[in-house]
């Protein structure tokens, strides 16, 4: 019989990584059941309704960016685990890196083309490699490094999508210049806000599964590329801060309570404070799309990341003060599988709101898609306890581990008679 003694867990990285699967479904509802800029704007889909506009607030004020922001942080903390861990164990680390980072690239892809556009694990596999050669790093100097990387990325959009405002300022002018409105006009097009774009997308997802992936085929075909070339800037840096907070111990709970109270409380009051202050301001000028995309795309950035950390350094005091819950427990749970409940969320979601299933796309109002949140949270609290009570891994967590070890991984949990 193969006895293999399990790799001790950090209760703090399980748990975060719990919360963190668990929040990003509060921003992808909207993605998985409206058309794409629904997610930027309430006025282009979704309604403006004051439910609708409070949950829209909300969710840009608290969840936008930060849930994806505590993914990726999690994500660079992990691979500094895994690295340490194959190091210890003798084993090649660039060797175990990059087998795994092939076959999560090959599940991205499988993701993207068959389930869902939103899909991050092939942006995560790409960004992984560029990760690796900077993990010898100290935590000083991957910070000090990411805050650069961070600091031109963000430079960059807002100086991309503030040209977009200069040139809805040429179009408004008396006496604009043809060419100047029909640029707008375009790239209002481009941006897919008009009537018949979101139309045209509904139908779209409405319709059988073919349709959908062959659509992908023929329209997006490089989509996973150019995520990547649109969110490095933000990911790496992102990544590198987690590989930084798990060198320096903040990961492993080896901060004090206090520590964790100061810093979370601080970084998540100031940027919930500056996004407070971009929502009025929005709802002021009546969700003019430009504004929204520069609200997105830019000037976000800062507040997202001080408020990724913020929440993380929070959720860690709760996780270490409650250790011994019922709860904490079952989000970790959630969290050593959160390889299945992510990939299992997407065809949750797709099968209910793509035509393929029950076809609900574009159909229910903003603030009511989150009672599917809650149902799939109960769901991933629900099963990913029992299963990991039996098995020692999620069952998509397994096949990535066998995948990329290219050996069958011993499964279920063997009880010690007696």
């Amino acid at each position: 019989m193969n006895n293999i003694a399990p790799s001790p867990r950090y209760l703090e990285l399980d748990a975060l990584r719990g919360f963190a699967v668990m929040g990003i479904l509060l921003m992808n509802i909207v993605g998985f059941s409206m058309p794409e800029m629904a997610y930027v704007s309430p006025a282009v889909y979704g309604g403006t309704d004051p439910p609708d506009i409070i949950a829209w607030a909300l969710s840009y004020i608290f969840v936008d960016g930060k849930m994806r922001g505590l993914f990726t942080i999690m994500f660079g903390a992990s691979m500094m685990l895994i690295i340490e861990r194959a190091q210890a164990s003798g084993q090649n680390p660039a060797k175990v890196h990059f087998s795994r980072m092939a076959w999560l690239a090959i599940f991205g892809l499988a993701h993207f083309f068959f389930l869902w556009f939103g899909d991050i694990l092939f942006l995560y596999a790409a960004v992984g490699c560029i990760a690796y050669s900077l993990s010898g790093l100290s935590a000083e100097d991957l910070f000090r490094r990411a805050l650069l990387i961070f600091t031109i990325g963000f430079i960059g959009y807002s100086i991309m999508f503030g040209s977009l405002l200069f040139q809805q300022y040429q179009a408004s002018l008396p006496g604009a210049s043809a060419a100047a409105i029909e640029n707008l006009a375009q790239v209002l097009t481009d941006f897919g806000s008009g009537p018949g774009v979101v139309a045209a997308d509904i139908t779209l997802h409405q319709s059988g599964f073919a349709r959908i992936f062959l659509d992908k085929l023929h329209n997006n075909p490089f989509g996973p590329l150019i995520l990547l070339a649109y969110n490095l800037a933000e990911t790496l840096p992102l990544m590198m801060i987690g590989m930084a907070l798990y060198k320096n111990g903040f990961f492993t709970g080896q901060w004090s309570a206090a520590e964790y109270r100061k810093l979370g409380l601080r970084l998540t009051g100031i940027g919930a404070f500056i996004l407070t202050a971009i929502t009025l301001g929005l709802i002021h000028r009546d969700f003019d799309l430009l504004l929204m995309l520069n609200a997105s795309y830019a000037w976000n950035w800062p507040s997202q990341l001080l408020m990724t950390i913020g929440y993380a350094a929070l959720l860690i005091g709760l996780i270490q003060k409650f250790q011994e819950s019922f709860w904490i427990d079952r989000i970790a749970a959630v969290g050593r599988a959160a390889f299945t409940n992510y990939l299992g969320t997407s065809l949750l979601m797709t099968f209910i709101f793509y035509g393929w299933g029950l076809g609900l796309y574009g159909t229910v109002g903003r603030a009511e898609l989150y009672l599917f949140v809650l149902a799939t949270w109960a769901l991933m609290l629900l099963w990913s306890k029992p299963w990991l009570h039996r098995f020692r891994y999620g069952p998509l967590e397994w096949l990535w581990r066998s995948l990329a070890r290219r050996q069958v991984q011993p499964m279920r949990i063997r009880k010690t008679p007696g």
